[in-house]
């Protein structure tokens, strides 16, 4: 069992800390928010992920798991440190690594004896050579250190079985025995491991969310053809997917991909390529697309109920995916934007990411309630695909709207279905 300190409390972070200390090693948590450091010591995990709240629970009391934002109690002693923190987009595109620059920096002056830093954080390509010539310029004389980058591939909503059960450990390193004491913490996981150099691992990471991210457009862009033509893009996905060479997943239509992951990596990866004179004409039509998405969907409402200045509008879902609180490029909170810039009433509702979408939208209204929110509206949006959207009872919904009208962004319902019930109803790509 290893002594790990996890930089960066986050989903993964978070995630991966409290994983790492369910497997028997000894996990501290650090991160420079003393009030989320604050929280957690409480026991208050501060981001909604299932499961993630007993995990945390069962392994602070075992005293696996310890929070703290000093560097000096939790660097010293630890033999891995997993480097977790944020790197969001800049407004040119680009990965902005203040965060790491500034975490490298302080691991560094705090190394002892022989550690391995695991670059955890979805970085630009290179990045391993930068956290490493950082921790150079700082560390003590006696200190050694290798880097290893070790992209996540976690889905929020999901992430704790995707740690447990992994596709693939993708390791880069120019320390090949580094890398290996690396792949030894997740033996117990028996996923496959692929041990490369940094470069071609951190390129592994974004090339990934960008083929996801492209799967989506494309079946969004074929769903706006079908609209055309009279088809049913469930149907044409299904049929797709039967294909062992195209499979089933990542082909679900509706007003596109959001997150912390899809948009920036497209962006960072188009940023990159353009950087080294490449023309990454695919990596910015996957953008366009997934923007002109929610614009499309918008647009049908209007075409239904004409000016909607004024008119009360429901709205299903504000966080990006179900099974998440996380409203960070979230679809949703962009047609919300949209439909309040008309002048629409919106009343909206989430099963978990009110609070989030409030700090972001603070003009819109929130119910606690999915049924408050319908009460005499004139359309029902739906913008994520929660489970309790789907069990919902639509006889009551069509009983409290005014207007019987739902506009399904996701997709959950069958169209003759709903219609039957006395509904308007108009998904994405059904057809006419």
């Amino acid at each position: 069992m290893a002594t790990i300190t996890i930089v960066g409390l986050g989903y993964v972070g978070l995630v991966y800390g409290a994983a790492f200390a369910d497997l028997g090693n000894t996990v501290w948590g650090l991160d420079i928010d003393t009030e989320k450091i604050a929280k957690l010591r409480r026991g208050v995990v501060p981001i909604y992920e299932p499961g993630l709240h007993e995990l945390v629970r069962r392994n602070v009391e075992a005293g696996r798991l310890r929070f703290t934002s000093d560097y000096a109690e939790a660097i010293p002693e630890a033999e891995f440190v997993f480097i977790c923190v944020g790197t969001p987009s800049t407004v040119d595109g680009d990965a902005d690594m203040r965060a790491v620059r500034a975490a490298a920096e302080s691991i560094g002056r705090h190394l002892r004896g022989q550690t391995i830093i695991v670059n955890k954080s979805t970085m630009p390509i290179g990045s391993g050579d930068l956290v490493a010539m950082l921790i150079e310029h700082v560390k003590p004389a006696d200190a050694s250190f290798a880097v290893v980058t070790n992209p996540e591939f976690l889905r929020e909503g999901s992430a704790l079985h995707d740690v447990f059960h992994p596709s693939r450990i993708v390791l880069g390193a120019e320390d090949r025995q580094a890398a290996e004491r690396v792949a030894d913490l997740y033996r117990v996981l028996n996923a496959p491991v692929l041990i490369t150099d940094r470069r071609s691992a951190e390129m592994i990471k974004y090339a990934s969310n960008a083929i996801l991210a492209t799967r989506i457009s494309f079946i969004n862009e074929i769903a706006q053809i079908c609209e055309q033509v009279g088809a049913d893009i469930k149907v044409v996905a299904q049929g797709m997917g039967y294909d062992p060479r195209i499979g089933p997943l990542f082909l679900e239509a509706g007003i596109g991909f959001g997150g912390s992951c899809f948009p920036k990596d497209v962006r960072a990866l188009a940023y990159m390529a353009e950087e080294v004179g490449c023309h990454p004409q695919l990596l910015h039509a996957v953008l366009e697309i997934n923007q002109d998405q929610r614009r499309r969907f918008v647009r049908k409402l209007t075409e239904l109920l004409g000016d909607l200045h004024g008119r009360p509008i429901a709205l299903w879902g504000l966080a990006f995916k179900q099974d998440t609180d996380d409203v960070r490029e979230s679809p949703a909170l962009d047609v919300l934007r949209m439909l309040l810039q008309r002048g629409a009433v919106v009343s909206a509702y989430d099963p978990a990411a009110i609070v989030n979408a409030a700090r972001e939208i603070p003009e819109a209204q929130y119910v606690t309630d999915p049924y408050a929110a319908v009460a005499g509206a004139d359309a029902l949006v739906i913008a994520t695909p929660w489970n309790e959207f789907k069990q919902a009872d639509l006889r009551r919904v069509r009983d409290l709207m005014r207007t019987p009208i739902i506009l399904d962004g996701r997709n959950i319902y069958e169209p003759d279905e709903v219609r039957s019930l006395g509904f308007t109803y108009v998904g994405v790509g059904r057809g006419h």
